[in-house]
């Protein structure tokens, strides 16, 4: 069998999954401590499962810490704003973590390729991106950017699977049947991209997607080893061995609430 093709075994996946989500579970714990700011960009092909792996590395930790920015169209106003500024708003402050699904660099693929902005604009873009990102890593930041390639028969197959699957459907666009008529500029556009914006001090990181549990395996554990964290003592809470009686305190009759019906005692066959 061609290795390229060879996948990870369910169980296998599973197991170093659960360690590396383990492993983003003692990261956040380590920008609390620290006071770190990550910010992490997830760009790419429509369908090439960055959704999945933000969904995967955020499934255990806590949305106080690690936040998580898709940004919707920009509203007229934002339009008028700086182009950065809307995605300056989501930037984390001491001790937290920003993932863009999606992010600055929707200039240099959907809005250059579809034309929502001028060739002025796209080319201001790709001069001040490089500028931008120094701005953030100078101050501190930990800037992190990962662009997830996918196959043109791979990607088709994924629009497919969602336009038949009634939890997905909402998943698919006009958009995405653009991007399939569209592949060659996306391209180009991608290119041009990487030739501007892949600097030392900020590269792009490929992760090749044809394979999502891997991708998934590959960028989570890419991502923790570009960042120095470490344990975090965590305090040990002891807890009583019986619950604990404060008082005479009686609770009110069943009566004098509105209580959920037990909808899972109708499965059970009880109601």
């Amino acid at each position: 069998m061609d290795a390229v093709k060879r996948r990870l075994a369910d169980d296998v996946y599973e197991s170093e999954l659960l360690r590396l989500q383990s492993e983003f579970v003692k990261l956040q714990q380590w920008v609390r401590a620290t006071g770190s700011r990550v910010v992490v960009l997830f760009e790419g092909r429509d369908a090439a499962g960055k959704g999945g792996v933000i969904k995967r590395i955020t499934e255990y930790l806590s949305p106080r810490t690690v936040r998580i920015a898709a940004l919707p169209a920009p509203t007229e106003r934002e339009s008028g704003q700086w182009y950065f500024q809307r995605y300056v708003e989501h930037l984390p402050a001491r001790g937290e973590i920003t993932l863009f699904d999606r992010s600055w660099y929707n200039r240099a693929g959907v809005e250059k390729v579809m034309g929502f902005c001028t060739p002025e604009q796209h080319a201001q873009f790709l001069e001040h991106a490089p500028i931008f990102e120094q701005l953030l890593i100078d101050d501190g930041i930990l800037l992190r950017k990962y662009w997830f390639s996918v196959s043109q028969a791979e990607q088709l197959r994924r629009f497919r699977k969602r336009r038949n699957d009634p939890l997905r459907q909402w998943k698919l666009s006009p958009m995405d049947l653009e991007a399939l008529h569209r592949w060659d500029d996306y391209s180009r556009a991608r290119d041009e991209m990487m030739t501007h914006t892949d600097r030392p001090a900020s590269p792009w990181y490929l992760v090749e997607s044809e394979i999502k549990k891997h991708a998934r395996l590959n960028m989570m554990a890419h991502l923790l080893s570009t960042i120095p964290y470490s344990d975090v003592p965590h305090e040990r809470v002891d807890l009583p061995k019986n619950p604990v009686v404060t008082g005479n305190y009686e609770r009110p009759g069943r009566g004098n609430y509105h209580y959920v019906d037990d909808y899972a005692a109708t499965l059970l066959g009880e109601v």
